[in-house]
């Protein structure tokens, strides 16, 4: 598939671990960098400190036991993307950000969704995982629930029949951000209390898994990283050269997690 490409250079950022409106802030400010002309496309891997449970941008925040999330330390926040709620805890998490105009996300969204898991079942071959698919759904899912990680949507990565890698993008400027979350290991089940009415946990471990889940081995944020970073230039042809943000990017996201993502009229707007 690479060879459908022309070869391009994108930066590859690895974030230290933040909390979830920072690393939103900072995708944002990418996206907005990248639709600018200002910076290549972007690769951006990261993990989350404290944990977090964010919701999908038009997603209710009466879905969410603020109580539960209280009590285990983890913080709320709301995406810029779609989708329903990720607890975003020992994983993995990347955001993509290219402009509309690279061959890469022409099309729409389901199409470069479909080029960019390529990326991602790429990397999970490097690591070990030989059955990792993304395709599209022969049907849609007749009801979704309140938890991303229980329904598995086009071009989602899935091993078995159970979601791995959960993605959602968003395009406006002239760009795209997609984002998503590898769950490296721990209990999958562990978002369902935090959901108001909470999510059946039997369910979302019938219909979802971890690394470890499929491995039978843990895997290190550091190895599951590169092997993304890897699995994105092999299966894109791209060159990844190491960045970082720009002092322009940096200032923009300190604006953007103050005022919007750090704000209770952004996380509680519906």
């Amino acid at each position: 598939m690479a060879n459908r490409y022309p070869t391009a250079t994108w930066r590859l950022v690895l974030s230290p671990p933040a909390d979830g409106a920072t690393h939103m802030a900072v995708d944002e400010a990418i996206w907005e960098a990248v639709a600018a002309g200002r910076v290549p496309p972007t690769l951006r891997l990261y993990a989350w400190s404290p944990p977090c449970l964010s919701l999908g941008r038009n997603q209710p925040v009466a879905t969410v036991n603020r109580q539960a999330l209280r009590e285990r330390g983890y913080d709320l926040v709301r995406r810029p993307t779609g989708g329903q709620a990720v607890l975003h805890i020992d994983e993995l998490t990347y955001s993509v950000v290219l402009p509309l105009s690279d061959p890469r996300a022409r099309g729409g969204v389901l199409e470069s969704c479909e080029r960019l898991s390529a990326g991602l079942v790429r990397a999970l071959e490097i690591l070990g995982v030989k059955e990792a698919v993304a395709r599209r759904r022969p049907h849609p899912p007749t009801a979704r629930g309140p938890v991303c990680f229980e329904t598995t949507v086009d071009f989602e990565v899935a091993v078995g029949g159970r979601k791995l890698i959960g993605s959602a993008q968003r395009r406006g400027q002239g760009a795209l951000l997609q984002h998503g979350a590898l769950p490296l290991w721990g209990d999958i089940t562990r978002i369902c209390p935090l959901l108001v009415p909470p999510a059946d946990p039997r369910r979302v471990a019938a219909r979802a898994t971890t690394l470890e889940g499929v491995l039978g081995r843990r895997i290190a944020w550091e190895a599951a990283a590169q092997a993304t970073a890897e699995g994105f230039a092999q299966a894109l042809n791209i060159r990844l050269e190491p960045g970082s943000l720009t002092p322009e990017e940096r200032r923009r996201a300190e604006h953007l997690r103050r005022e919007k993502y750090a704000s209770e009229e952004w996380t509680g707007r519906i």
